[in-house]
């Protein structure tokens, strides 16, 4: 019998997925075992129709000599359509003894070519009473299975969002699909397993269509229909029969349309819902559709149809008001406790023709009423006006809604707080990441910061959820994409959003400012399209997974060779239009850039950005290009220190972002990195402890002060509660991650109405120093395969948990401060990992683990010594160490 054991499997980073095109899919799994060190030696994984691995087996890998348990390619006989591939996994350890095989786990295949879907696009016809063709559109079609039902699956998208429904329930409990993508070039399908929803006999499907991003407003400027003026639907549904028949029913000019009570949907503006207009039993057998006209054939978009790649957007949680207010101008307001993104859903019982409205705000004003003011030009409100008759409940369809505060007219106030909810909606990502300490500010700030994560995250990262933008900025996607990381499974996410970034790259190379492309938002910015290398090289970095670079590298190559053609000479880049450093506080009166000059900030992501290509290039094996890409690195930072720092290594600007940017991306000399290290904490004491930094600096800001020693000058940043800080609006009542630092003002007035989102993520890039440093959880091998543990005590501290779900398993560190200066410190490193330990502790003897000394640990590989402390390399397992930290310890991050 062995003592570990193989779980979590994953396909593709994911549980048992549906509807998968990828004929090469990557398997992973976790290891569990209390043994202290415990390495795999080698694995085996078997592949077989179903789950028969005795009679069905596909694929036997056979025993493999190897450590690595994730990203294990798929490299068996040629994958079928619309099959199910079950999967099993065992591996033996370093001493020989092998496992049982793992409980089965599955990925189903899709339509893995084009030519397999037999469905045409159809549309509804033109409705006389809707001239602007805004009310949604309803679909149809009625069929009859004849034999033993042994699985349904449908497969389906739309231009414009839809939703999905059999014999009168939802498919499934997806939203906003088909997502949000490059609609031109890149349009995702879903599949929906529908086995238990279809009976012998007659049975409906019926689809809902709404503008979504396709068709509706996007963006500042009242523009529409930027990808298409009709809205679509594709439908193709399979019956496998007992007899091994199979039926399939297609979306066809015989299906039938209507419009019906949804007048309205705008994903900015809300939605309109007249109940009394309802369609009884309009997508369930027996509804009469005669008075339907029939659907009209469309016209096939020239978009590439893939496979839904992202994990979809659900309602993951809801919320209870916590309060009914009435304001000073005698409003009735819904307080929901939190800043979220969705919707509400009520139940209400009124007399036909009852018009219940719904606006949505995210704060209230200094006088306590109702403030939308913020949001330009959405009007984020839902209209329902009642059927009658008895209760009814209403949710939205195709609209969110970013809020906290909802102004309700229409319904008795007493009837709100037990007949309203919020529902939380965005992309159902794994949580992987959880942080705390002894300073409930600074645990709130962590909420926060996830609480705009989940907020944003829908579908796309956004910027804002609430105003008329709501649209994928690359700049806030590549600051916050590490905290990201140690929050949430991203992944999947990423991937999808970095392949429409690459499919919108301009031929010469240029990014869009926003992804999927809005041709108003531009294009070409420093630090923005820079996001084309960041984000794949952060993905590569916290999972391992080079597949992400392969893919990729063709868009990372081509946006580093853009900027090589636009300086004066090819190593600066003093040309074009940059946002700089975005809302830094040194900035000119009525200006949104800071004080750090364009050129140099353009410059310094050059180089960093080629630098990561380089890497890139050496890790998917093109040494050609690696080489190629390392000369004209030395080459750019060379010309870095010629234009923008001085003779005696002075850093020509000195700014917080200036200093930040050339010590982050290593653009001095060894020898003028110290000094400079020493001026920006200079700038910041002189400043009052406070950060002029804007998008570009802050992310950085504190792992630099860390890197060189700085770090009680960083906790004291992190902890500083005036204006500006990250705890300002904490103490303010902020359940969200705002966008301007001073977004309320001391005053309670408003920074502007024009651009005041209070739930935008990018300043949240903190949670990375968070994790890092204060929690102590970093790696020196790409996913984590070999861990960095190396807390960094703040006085003003007590305690830190920090906790993260890595793709090999969970690494887990807890420290405290205990009586006398003592320190304890319990950490959990996952099966099949490796980790550095250090400990500021420089006498041996004054280590302990578990209660025993050092010298009697378990799993202790090596131990080395310095001037300050200890460096322990360990295998994995649970410890516990106690010591006393070195006075003279001043932090850094070691490389």
């Amino acid at each position: 019998m062995s003592f570990f054991t193989v779980t979590n499997l994953r396909v593709n980073y994911r549980k048992n997925p549906l509807g998968i095109d990828d004929i090469r899919p990557r398997l992973s799994w976790v290891l569990v075992s209390e043994r202290r060190g415990f390495v795999q030696s080698a694995y085996q994984i078997e592949v077989a129709y179903g789950d028969d691995f005795i009679a069905a087996l596909v694929w036997d890998s056979g025993k493999i000599e190897s450590d690595r348990n994730i990203h294990i390619e798929y490299t068996g006989p040629t994958l079928k359509s619309r099959t199910r591939y079950g999967f099993r996994i065992r591996v033996w350890d370093d001493q020989g003894m092998v496992s049982e095989w793992s409980e089965p786990s599955y990925w189903e295949t899709a339509l893995l070519v084009s030519e397999e879907w037999q469905a045409t696009w159809i549309t509804a016809p033109s409705s006389p009473e809707d001239t602007d063709h805004e009310a949604c559109d309803y679909v149809r079609s009625d069929f009859t299975v004849s034999g033993q039902i042994v699985s349904a699956r449908v497969y389906a998208t739309s231009l414009g969002l839809y939703r999905l429904f059999v014999n009168g329930e939802p498919a499934d409990e997806t939203l906003f699909n088909p997502g949000f993508t490059s609609y031109t070039k890149r349009l995702q399908y879903q599949t929906y397993d529908v086995t238990a929803l279809i009976s012998e006999g007659a049975n409906t499907i019926g689809c809902m269509l709404g503008n979504g991003w396709y068709k509706g407003y996007l963006a500042w400027e009242g523009q529409k229909e930027l990808f298409g003026a009709s809205r679509a639907a594709l439908i193709q549904l399979h019956v496998t029969l007992s007899d091994g028949s199979e039926q399939v029913i297609v979306s066809d000019g015989s299906w039938r349309a209507s419009t019906g009570p949804l007048l309205r949907s705008e994903l900015y503006h809300g939605e309109t819902y007249d109940a009394r207009l309802t369609i009884d039993g309009w997508s369930s057998p027996g509804f009469d559709d005669q008075a339907w006209p029939n659907a009209i054939i469309h016209q096939a978009p020239g978009a590439t149809i893939v496979a839904q790649e992202n994990e979809p957007s659900k309602v993951t949680e809801v919320l209870k008001p916590v309060a009914v207010i009435t304001t000073p101008q005698g409003d009735t307001v819904l307080d929901m406790g939190q800043n979220m993104v969705g919707w509400v859903k009520f139940t209400v019982n009124s007399v036909a023709g009852t018009v219940i409205t719904l606006q949505h705000a995210e704060v209230l004003d200094r006088d306590g009423n109702f403030y939308t003011g913020n949001l330009r030009s959405a009007k984020q409100t839902v209209t329902y006006i009642c059927r009658g008759g008895g209760e009814e409940t209403y949710e939205p369809y195709f609209s969110f809604q970013g809020f906290r505060y909802v102004k309700v007219t229409g319904v008795p106030k007493e009837q709100l707080m037990e007949h309203f909810v919020g529902c939380v909606i965005h992309t159902a990502l794994e949580p992987t990441g959880s942080f705390a300490c002894s300073d409930e500010l600074v645990t709130k700030l962590q909420n926060n910061i996830v609480w705009g994560q989940r907020g944003n995250f829908l579908d796309i990262p956004t910027d804002c959820p609430q105003r008329d933008e709501r649209l994928g900025w690359t700049g806030d996607a590549q600051v916050f994409i590490r905290t990201a990381a140690y929050n949430m499974n991203v992944v999947p996410f990423f991937e999808k959003w970095l392949k429409d970034l690459a499919a919108d790259q301009e031929p010469d190379g240029r990014v869009p400012h926003v992804i999927p492309d809005i041709p108003i938002a531009g294009h070409g910015s420093s630090a923005w399209g820079d996001a084309a290398v960041i984000c794949p090289w952060t993905l590569y970095e916290c999972y391992g997974d080079t597949r992400v670079l392969e893919t990729q590298y063709p868009s990372m190559k081509a946006w580093v060779e853009y900027m090589r053609a636009q300086g004066d000479n090819e190593y600066l880049w003093n040309t074009g239009f940059h946002f700089g450093d975005w809302l830094g506080l040194d900035a000119k009166e009525n200006s949104y850039t800071g004080a750090t000059p364009k050129d140099l900030i353009a410059t310094a992501f050059y180089a960093y950005s080629t630098q990561l290509l380089a890497k890139t290039a050496a890790v998917i094996g093109n040494v050609e290009e690696a080489e190629q890409y390392r000369a004209l690195h030395e080459r750019i930072v060379s010309a870095f220190r010629a234009e923008f720092v001085t003779p005696s290594g002075r850093v020509a600007s000195p700014t917080q972002t200036a200093y930040v940017l050339a010590l982050m991306f290593d653009l001095l000399e060894e020898k003028d990195r110290p000094r400079t290290a020493k001026m920006l904490a200079e700038n910041i004491e002189e400043n009052g402890t406070r950060l002029t930094t804007g998008f570009v600096g802050t992310p950085y800001l504190n792992l630099v002060l860390s890197r060189f020693g700085y770090t009680d000058l960083a906790y004291r940043l992190l902890l500083q509660q005036e204006y500006p800080s990250w705890l300002f609006s904490v103490v303010q009542g902020a359940t969200t991650i705002w966008e301007h630092w001073d977004g309320i003002k001391q005053d309670g007035t408003f920074w502007s109405d024009d651009m005041n989102s209070y739930n935008h993520y990018a300043y949240g890039a903190i949670g990375d120093w968070l994790y890092r440093v204060v929690g102590g959880i970093d790696l020196t091998e790409p996913g984590y395969k070999k861990i960095r543990i190396q807390p960094e005590f703040g006085e003003r501290l007590t305690w830190a948990d920090a906790s993260y779900n890595s793709i090999h398993g969970t690494i887990a560190v807890a420290w405290k401060r205990m009586e006398g200066g003592a320190f304890e410190m319990n950490l959990t490193i996952p099966p099949n990992t490796t980790a550095e330990v250090f400990i500021p502790e420089i006498h041996r003897e004054g280590i302990s683990e578990s209660g025993m000394p050092l010298d009697q640990m378990i799993g202790l590989v090596r131990a080395d010594v310095n001037g300050e402390g200890h460096l322990l390399h360990i295998g994995s397992g649970s410890y516990r160490f106690s010591f006393i930290p070195n006075t003279s310890f001043r932090g850094g991050i070691k490389k």
